[in-house]
């Protein structure tokens, strides 16, 4: 099994995105851990595979902003997961 690739951040689109889709367990994840109340770095290092310590601000970004990718998949992006479903 191949170890995901990760961008410092999600490319922002207006739609679902193809890094979305491969990324979907991952923000699966970031929800659970965000919702468990989950140190950050500890998310980063386990999730991302980071080195918190070596980069904690490169890490804090790539956290922060796959989480906030991960909260709009919720808000709006799921409608569009549904749309292709449905038709």
């Amino acid at each position: 099994m191949n170890k995901p690739t990760f961008k410092d951040s999600p490319p922002l689109t207006e739609r679902v995105n193809a890094y979305d889709e491969a990324h979907l367990a991952t923000y699966l994840r970031l929800l659970d851990a965000a919702e468990e109340g989950a140190d950050w770095r500890e998310v980063a290092a386990v999730v991302f595979g980071l080195d918190v310590d070596a980069d904690p601000d490169r890490a804090k970004r790539i956290h922060d902003s796959h989480l906030a990718r991960a909260r709009w998949m919720t808000e709006k992006g799921y409608r569009h997961l549904l749309e292709s479903r449905m038709q």
